[in-house]
């Protein structure tokens, strides 16, 4: 049986080299990038493909028309929310195979709404100064990953 891979989801994603890089990152630990709808950008865009460079061929990309139409297919169970209006370490999550780790739009995060109602399912990653907001997209993506990578790494040794 093959294992299971993570899931990286960008919630209505709005610059493309932020995508791209996700999109990099993506097939290079062999996950799946799921893109939720409507994006700020055109798939054709330059910078998305340059960002990604040639690997866009190595990527599982998944599209969805919006955020409910995934909620409404993914086991509750398997999802792990990202954003900086919670107080919960991302490293305190326990991460599995087939996990969701889902990220809001660059300039609003994700919605009050989906907040409130996964609660209990929402991580940040501590920052501390203060005066900065948040951490790159890409860069949030990216050490969510490898800490999900290196937890399944360790129950493997």
């Amino acid at each position: 049986m093959p294992m299971k891979r993570f899931n990286i989801v960008l919630v209505e994603p709005e610059i493309p080299p932020n995508t791209g890089s996700i999109a990099r990152l993506c097939g290079a630990t062999n996950s799946v990038l799921h893109l939720v709808h409507p994006l700020g950008f055109s798939t054709q865009d330059k910078d998305l493909k340059r960002a990604g460079l040639d690997y866009w061929q190595h990527v599982e990309i998944v599209h969805w028309a919006h955020l409910d139409e995934l909620l409404e297919a993914v086991d509750e169970n398997a999802l792990k929310f990202f954003t900086t209006k919670t107080t919960r370490d991302y490293s305190e999550a326990i991460y599995r195979p087939g996990d969701f780790l889902v990220f809001g739009k660059e300039t609003k995060g994700l919605s009050a709404e989906v907040r409130h109602n996964y609660s209990d399912l929402c991580y940040t990653l501590p920052m501390e100064n203060r005066r900065i907001r948040s951490l790159n997209l890409a860069m949030t993506a990216g050490i969510v990953l490898y800490e999900a990578l290196r937890q399944q790494k360790q129950l493997s040794d």
